[in-house]
């Protein structure tokens, strides 16, 4: 690996902490002012700085006009449509549990990525993947579940109970995964990616989403330096994503994120004040595990 592939690979692990925090911030940002309303905030801000930055370097809009269409508007749209996704379903969660069963479904992007990984960028994988990606839903499945509970028919009474937040969290999965790895496929040699673009049409699209919906906009100081916070974490970490994508090891960087489900469940169960069931963490630790058996099956 040389200098230039680490750096962007080191990147994306640093994104990956700085994702961590996402689930538990906009929990309570969505408590307070509404889930639509904290997404508008988180990338409006974004929005800003990202601008800022695009209006203040001349290359960054060059390679920008570089770019293949197909990134721009079909990556674009993935990137638009996880925040769609991934806030609503954390706005919907009923309770404070509810929000880490949320967050660790989404958490099998990393899984997904591997397996299109396979398909579209065509790497190589050995037939542990498969064992690999059953095991990582497996651990979502028991994670579902209620506490004492172990029957399929259990897993789906659960899910009716709130299937948007479950449906929408599933779709979120999805769409990142498609994302980092069209990504790849399509701007992989490209200098930079448009995530200075994609960020402020988030920000739009989420404020045109905001005039169909009512929500509390209880706005006080709390909310406003966890959207600074939230704001600049993700600005920072889809910037250090998109580099680490395009220039990165791919398949080492989506192997730390492994990592994620359990520093995001740890981060939400202080900062929410949540006592997990032992279930939980059981479930989380599968999910780690087949997801890094997965990555171990396929080679960059």
């Amino acid at each position: 690996m040389n200098r230039s592939t680490g750096l962007a690979t080191a990147g994306g692990f640093l994104a990956l902490l700085l994702w961590s925090t996402t689930v538990a911030l906009a929990r309570s940002l969505s408590e307070s002012v509404g889930a639509v309303t904290a997404a508008t905030a988180v990338y409006g801000l974004g929005g800003i700085l990202t601008l800022s930055r695009l209006a203040t370097s001349p290359s960054s809009r060059q390679s920008i006009r570089t770019l293949p269409g197909a990134y721009l508007l079909v990556c674009g749209t993935l990137f638009v449509a996880y925040t769609v996704f991934l806030f609503p379903a954390i706005g919907l969660a009923t309770t404070r549990q509810q929000v880490i069963e949320v967050g660790l479904l989404n958490y099998l992007w990393p899984t997904l990525t591997l397996l299109l990984t396979v398909g579209i960028l065509h790497k190589r994988a050995s037939p542990w993947l498969i064992p690999g990606t059953l095991l990582a839903l497996t651990g979502i499945s028991r994670i579902l579940i209620p506490a004492g509970e172990s029957s399929i028919l259990s897993l789906a009474t659960n899910l009716l109970r709130n299937p948007l937040a479950y449906g929408f969290a599933t779709l979120a999965a999805v769409s990142w995964a498609l994302y980092s790895t069209l990504t790849r496929k399509w701007a992989g040699g490209q200098p930079g990616g448009a995530i200075l673009v994609f960020t402020p049409a988030t920000a739009v699209i989420m404020l045109l989403v905001g005039c169909l919906v009512d929500e509390p906009g209880n706005w006080n100081m709390r909310a406003g330096i966890e959207v600074a916070v939230l704001g600049t974490a993700t600005v920072l970490a889809y910037g250090l994503w998109d580099h680490a994508m395009r220039k990165g090891n791919v398949v080492l960087v989506v192997a730390g994120s492994y990592l994620t489900p359990m520093f995001s469940t740890i981060i939400s169960c202080g900062y929410l004040g949540i006592r997990p069931d032992p279930q939980l963490w059981w479930g989380c630790l599968v999910l780690m595990a087949g997801s890094f058996i997965s990555w171990r099956s396929v080679r960059d």
